[in-house]
C-alpha cells in the first residue's frame, strides 16, 4: 500500500482499491505486466483489449520516436499533414477503397462516437432531411462515457446523474428484428443513423446473422446511416481486420480505435463511405468537429506502423490459431467446471458464463472477488456479464492460452471453495 494521500485518481476503481500496488502497473512487455508489488501477471485482457499485438513492439516504438523528433506536433484541425495523409490511404487501403473514400482523425472511441452522430445528422441535413435527429444503439452496449457517446451507451452507468441528454436516442434490445423494425416503423424518417457493436463489448455477444440482415433491409427502406463501432473488434481481434468485413454489406461509417495504434497512441479514426464523403465535398460542406491531439504525426506514424507490423506478423492468422485453441480449452472448460455454464464470443473476444450450483446466474457483486481470485492465480482478466471476459492477444503462443485457461480454472476452483464453506450463499 503507498503511503501518504493518493494525487492519482483512477478511473473506475473504488476509493478503497486506490493507491494499492497490487494495481499500480510499472512495466510490460509481451504478454506479461510487471506491478509495484513484484509481481508479474499473464495479461488477458490486452491492456483494455487494444494491445493486439502484444506490448513493447520495437517497430512501433521506433516509429512514433521517430515522428517526435522529426514533426513533433502537426494538427489536422483547418490544415493537414503528411503523416495524417499517410495514414489515411492506408487505412482506406486496408479496409476497402471501392467503398470507403475518406477517413477522419478523433482521439478516442468515445470521441468517435460524438462525431460520428454529428456526422450522420449534419449529412441529411445536407440532404434535405433535418428532422433526422435519432440516433438508435442497443441495450448494453458500450460507446465511452463523454456526452455525445455516454447518451448512445446502452448500459446503465448513471447517465441520469450527470445530467446526460438522452431525447434523441433510442435503444433496442440487441438480436431482436423484431423490436428494431417496430421502432423504425415509427420513427424511421427521424433517424439519422443506427450504431451498434459487431461483438457487444459487454458479455461478448455476436450480432446474428437474422439481426445483421434485418439490419441492413432496414437501411435500404429508411436511409438510415449504419454505424459500426469497432472501437473493440478492430485489428483482428475476431478474425479478420474488421468483424463488419464478415457482413453481408458494408456499414456506411466505421470506428476504429484501441487497436488501432497497438495502445500507444490516444487515437480513433472514423471511416467514412464514399457515399457519405461525396456528400460533403459535393455541398462544399464543413463538419464542426476538431480535437487538438487527433492526427498527430505521433499518431499517425503508431498506425501506420500497426498496420506494418500486423502484416509481418501475420496477425490475423496467428489470432485465428489462439481463437481454436481457446474453443479447445474452453469447451474442456464448460464440461468439467461445475460453475461454468456456456462461453461467448468470436475470435480472441471471449466471455465465460457461470452459474452458481442451483442453477442462478453467478452474481455480479461476485464478479469482483472472481477476477481476484483469478490475478491471484497469476493471470488478468475482465469483469463480465455474470462472469468474466477474456481478450488475449492475437501473438499468444499455445502455452500461454494453456497458462490463461489454468489460471481461470484456479480462480473458479477457489470461488467454488468459498461458495461451498459459506453454504452456498457468497460469490
Amino acid at each position: 500500500m503507498s503511503a501518504g494521500p493518493k494525487a492519482l485518481w483512477p478511473s473506475l476503481l473504488p476509493p478503497d482499491q486506490q493507491g494499492t500496488d497490487t494495481l499500480c502497473a510499472v512495466s510490460a512487455e509481451g504478454v506479461r505486466v510487471r506491478f509495484a508489488d513484484g509481481r508479474e501477471l499473464l495479461d488477458g485482457s490486452s491492456g483494455l483489449w487494444n494491445t493486439n499485438l502484444g506490448y513493447g513492439n520495437a517497430a512501433i516504438a521506433q516509429a512514433a520516436a521517430d515522428a517526435l523528433l522529426k514533426a513533433s506536433y502537426l494538427s489536422v484541425f483547418r490544415y493537414e499533414n503528411s503523416y495524417a495523409r499517410r495514414a489515411a490511404e492506408a487505412l482506406i487501403e486496408a479496409c476497402g477503397p471501392d467503398h470507403y473514400g475518406r477517413v477522419l482523425f478523433s482521439t478516442s472511441g468515445g470521441a468517435a462516437n460524438d462525431l460520428v452522430m454529428k456526422l450522420a445528422r449534419h449529412y441529411h441535413a445536407l440532404r434535405g432531411e433535418p428532422r433526422r435527429k435519432v440516433v438508435v444503439g442497443l441495450r448494453g452496449s458500450y460507446h465511452g462515457l463523454t456526452f455525445g457517446g455516454f447518451a448512445l451507451t446502452g448500459e446503465d452507468l448513471g447517465q441520469q446523474v450527470y445530467g446526460v441528454d438522452q431525447r434523441l436516442v433510442r435503444h433496442v434490445t440487441p438480436n431482436d428484428p423484431a423490436e428494431l423494425a417496430a421502432l423504425l416503423d415509427r420513427q424511421g424518417a427521424q433517424t439519422a443513423a443506427v450504431v451498434v457493436e459487431p461483438v457487444m463489448g459487454s458479455g461478448a455477444v455476436p450480432l446474428t446473422e437474422e439481426f445483421l440482415a434485418e439490419l441492413l433491409r432496414l437501411r435500404d427502406v429508411h436511409g438510415f446511416l449504419l454505424v459500426a463501432d469497432e472501437v473493440a473488434t478492430g485489428f483482428g481481434r475476431t478474425g479478420t481486420l474488421f468483424a463488419s468485413e464478415r457482413w453481408p454489406a458494408r456499414p456506411d461509417l466505421l470506428i476504429s480505435s484501441k487497436g488501432l495504434t497497438n495502445g500507444t497512441s490516444a487515437a480513433a479514426v472514423v471511416l467514412a463511405s464514399r457515399q457519405v464523403a461525396e456528400l460533403y465535398d459535393e455541398a462544399g460542406a464543413i463538419l464542426s468537429h476538431g480535437e487538438t491531439q487527433a492526427g498527430t504525426p505521433v499518431t499517425c506514424a503508431t498506425i501506420l506502423a500497426t498496420l506494418s507490423e500486423m502484416r509481418r506478423l501475420d496477425a490475423l492468422n496467428r489470432g485465428r490459431q489462439v481463437a481454436d485453441r481457446l474453443d479447445e480449452e474452453f469447451a474442456a472448460l464448460v464440461a468439467g467446471h461445475p460453475l461454468v455454464t456456456a462461453t461467448t464470443g468470436v475470435g480472441c473476444f471471449r466471455s465465460v458464463r457461470m452459474c452458481l450450483e442451483d442453477g442462478t446466474p453467478f452474481p455480479q457483486k461476485g464478479v469482483s472477488a472472481l477476477v481476484g481470485a483469478i490475478r491471484a492465480a497469476g493471470a488478468i482478466v475482465h469483469p463480465g456479464l455474470n462472469g468474466i471476459q477474456l481478450f488475449p492477444a492475437l501473438t499468444y503462443t499455445d502455452a500461454e492460452v494453456s497458462e490463461l485457461v489454468d489460471c481461470v480454472r484456479t480462480g473458479l476452483d477457489a470461488c467454488v471453495t468459498g461458495v461451498a464453506q459459506d453454504g452456498g450463499g457468497r460469490a
